[in-house]
């Protein structure tokens, strides 16, 4: 019997998504069927998709891409806040958000997210990894990193499409081989990850946790290659200037990660290795993965001797719940092993 199922990097598509936005998700609205119709919906199909994949409880953001328009994202906060306000009417208490925010304008993510948290279901943001190849570690992010440590909820930082200088003839992801590979390495098969990782590695070298040392950022994709690296991380990060708390500090105190859409214990066993269990959450990456894939895998985790009980209920739902300060609903609908 699985336990309790809570879901971090579930997606959506709002109303307000433009047209180019779709284009960039062409790859995937190809080879995984019915994803469009899931991604727009925010009822029926996705709480019948839960049941399939015994999720008690899903984190619901926005999917990658809105991050330079601050009119989008509010009408995309507004909308999920809509379907989480329909979801508890109907006494259906399985549904929570992360907000989006227009990263590209530091000032106004942080208004975003401050006005965001203020409804009720919304947990933290999940905001674009870059916006065109602009990271956040500049001063003018301070304002955005000063709410979230003020507010007190986590950022998720998401995997987001490639800058459009790095898919430019000549540049790093094109080469001699058809576009759909430069598109999947840029992407979700390498560059996605690599770039969420040197994120991190930017934001820690500018000195952002020794000025905002509460800041909670949880990454996905078994932590985006760095556990992997975290050792030599460590080891050269000392050059890289005076900090009060070196990365390994960081890692162990400011860094989540979740499981999502990696379905292979041998990812696991490295972060079990030097990564501290309270810090593992599991997640999906729904629609874009389904959630019976998550359950399959939970389920080999079960039974691989990898974990104790205790150790697999943290990672299911107990270390969400910690972190996002919240308790999965007895009456959820979705009770394990149901």
């Amino acid at each position: 019997m699985a336990p309790p199922l809570i879901a971090l990097e579930e997606h959506f598509f709002s109303s307000a998504v433009p047209p180019k936005l779709e284009e960039s998700y062409s790859e995937q609205l190809k080879h995984v069927p019915g994803i469009y119709g899931k991604l727009r919906d925010l009822g029926t199909q996705r709480l019948q998709d839960m049941d399939a994949g015994m999720i008690t409880l899903q984190v619901i953001s926005h999917a990658p891409g809105l991050g330079g328009d601050p009119t989008a994202c509010r009408a995309a906060n507004d909308q999920l806040a809509d379907a989480i306000a329909w979801s508890e009417k109907e006494g259906i208490h399985r549904l929570v958000g992360f907000a989006v925010a227009p990263m590209a304008h530091p000032t106004e993510a942080a208004a975003e997210l401050r006005r965001a948290i203020r409804k009720p279901g919304f947990l933290g943001a999940l905001v674009d990894n870059h916006v065109d190849g602009k990271f956040f570690d500049g001063p003018e992010y301070d304002v955005f990193w000063e709410a979230a440590e003020e507010l007190d909820v986590p950022i998720y930082l998401h995997p987001n499409w490639p800058a459009s200088a790095d898919m430019a003839p000549g540049a790093r992801y094109s080469g001699s081989f058809s576009n759909a590979a430069a598109l999947s390495m840029a992407s979700s098969g390498l560059g996605w990850h690599t770039d969420t990782a040197l994120h991190v590695l930017r934001l820690f070298a500018s000195g952002l946790f020794d000025r905002r040392p509460k800041l909670k950022i949880i990454i996905g994709h078994m932590g985006e290659t760095i556990p992997f690296m975290l050792q030599r991380i460590q080891a050269l990060s000392r050059r890289w200037g005076d900090f009060q708390r070196d990365f390994r500090t960081v890692y162990d105190e400011n860094i989540w990660i979740t499981t999502s859409g990696v379905w292979s214990l041998d990812p696991l066993r490295c972060i079990l290795a030097n990564t501290k269990l309270d810090h593992i959450l599991y997640s999906v990456d729904y629609p874009f993965q389904t959630n019976e894939v998550g359950l399959g895998w939970i389920t080999e985790l079960q039974s691989s001797g990898l974990v104790s009980k205790e150790q697999l209920d943290a990672i299911a739902y107990e270390n969400a719940e910690k972190l996002l300060g919240i308790k999965i609903p007895a009456d959820s609908g979705a009770a394990a092993g149901s």
